[in-house]
């Protein structure tokens, strides 16, 4: 029997960062069953119970510990989403040196995984001999921008939304200011300042695992790789894509969006969802549900109340307010025969993988992405914070499996633009689709026997097991 090597791995705050690392975990004693991986999680209050249910799914070989949480009490008023991660990560490092500590002197650690945001845990893979990445749940293109980032900001001295000129780095396709991290756009706050200092920390690892795949971002994973050469930067593994499987088969909601799809045409039905924490404001929860009935096309749309900032609910969950109340009047009765229209959460895997869904109207999150390439479903790209708008670029202009649809002077995507995008992708979308179908048959290669990301899962696993 092989001697079992043993790593760490350290998500960031919030269920959509601790699930990537999870699921890359799984992955990673799927393909390696020698591995034993220790997750060392930071709260901010109580865990939500979504991250409960997953950590409940997770074998033998993986075993989590909450560090003690931050009191979201004690967070100065006014904290941003970023500040909260930043803050609660600040919280966690004593607490998690001292449990790496101790479970150092128990077991020997060849190697500690963080994700992106926890970047600053990386000293102490040093401090305890061992090997440190970053676990990065975003795209290799956003992370190229990230390494540019600190010469960006040393030779920018306007807002990146007013740069005249698109932005060029290697092997990505070019990107204008305004396209950039939301969290970058104002460069006076306390937020630009956490992200400075961020991105100088990524040179600090041994190696990037990203959830991507060569395939899709070829010239992103090449030019790091180049710059990883000729700079010493951390060589970057494309590990992905790495999505979740099909959960919650006894939810309700579930049962009613697969009886409903069940009933419709192949390819008919427009699935419209902002992912688990985006929002709208008022204004365009109205425009986006008349461009929708006006499109005259099948749909499934996950409701969220409104919010006038797109990420309010990134950290935690809303109140428990019906978004169905915040629609036009009459809309659910008009558009009964054509549209379902499901409140705060939909299982998007099994809608997805369902026959009769032939587009996704998407805020370009990383996962909803992988999850729509998986599954050969083109896209509407519609952004809404983070570093969704670069994700919508890519996806529009660099590998063309989506249209991103007009946004007006006042940040509304008005109805009639709404509608002639859906009966564009639905009705016109020939060379959309065959694209999309092509690159879902090399993601699904990807992570066989002899694809490409099973390599790198390979050379890191070899590396490791060198260490012990």
């Amino acid at each position: 029997m092989e001697k079992t090597v043993h790593i760490a791995v350290v998500p960031s705050i919030g269920y959509s960062h601790l699930v990537p690392i999870l699921l890359f975990s799984k992955q990673l004693i799927q393909l390696h069953p020698d591995f034993h991986v220790t997750c060392f999680i930071p709260t901010l209050g109580s865990p939500p119970s979504a991250s409960i249910s997953i950590l409940q799914t997770l074998p033998p070989n993986i075993n989590y510990t909450f560090l003690p949480p931050m009191n979201p009490n004690n967070l100065p008023q006014g904290t941003t989403p970023i500040g909260s991660i930043h803050l609660t990560l600040v919280h966690s490092l004593p607490y998690l040196r001292q449990a790496l500590k101790s479970l150092t002197l128990r077991t020997p650690l060849v190697a500690l995984v963080v994700d992106l945001f926890a970047a600053k845990a990386l000293d102490f893979a040093k401090e305890f001999n061992m090997l440190s990445y970053l676990y990065s749940p975003v795209a290799a293109t956003t992370l190229s921008m990230s390494f540019y980032f600190p010469k960006l900001d040393e030779e920018t001295s306007c807002e990146y939304k007013d740069l005249p000129n698109p932005i060029q780095l290697p092997g990505c396709v070019p990107f204008h200011g305004k396209d950039l991290f939301t969290h970058v756009q104002d460069r006076s706050s306390q937020d630009y300042k956490y992200f400075c200092q961020l991105f100088k920390l990524l040179s600090n690892a041994d190696g990037i695992l990203v959830n991507s795949f060569l395939e899709i971002e070829r010239g992103p994973i090449k030019a790091l790789n180049e710059e990883a050469s000729a700079k010493g930067n951390p060589s970057v593994y494309p590990v992905g894509p790495i999505i979740q499987k099909v959960t919650n088969y006894g939810d309700a909601n579930v049962l009613k969006c697969m009886s409903w799809l069940d009933k419709q045409q192949s390819c008919s039905v427009l699935f419209v969802s902002f992912g688990s924490r985006g929002t709208l404001s008022q204004e365009q929860i109205v425009e986006l549900a008349m461009g929708l009935e006006s499109s005259n096309h099948k749909f499934l749309w996950v409701v969220r109340a409104p919010s006038s900032s797109a990420d309010a609910a990134y950290i935690s969950a809303q109140n428990d307010v019906d978004p169905l109340q915040f629609l036009p009047s009459g809309f659910l009765e008009r558009n009964k025969e054509k549209g379902l229209v499901i409140p705060s959460w939909a299982p998007q895997i099994q809608i997805l993988s369902h026959n009769s869904v032939g587009g996704f109207l998407t805020h370009c999150g990383w996962n909803s992405i992988l999850e729509s390439v998986i599954h050969g479903v083109p896209l509407i790209t519609w952004p809404l914070f983070a570093e969704q708008g670069m994700n919508a670029v890519l996806l529009s202009e660099g590998i063309k499996v989506g249209i991103r649809p007009r946004v007006n002077e006042n940040g509304i995507v008005e109805r009639l633009e709404i509608a002639e995008v859906i009966k564009g992708l639905m009705e016109e979308g020939g060379k959309l689709r065959n694209r999309m179908q092509e690159l879902k048959e090399v993601a699904n290669s990807a992570l066989k026997e002899d694809g490409s990301s099973t390599k790198s899962f390979s050379e890191l696993a070899l590396k490791w097991k060198n260490l012990e």
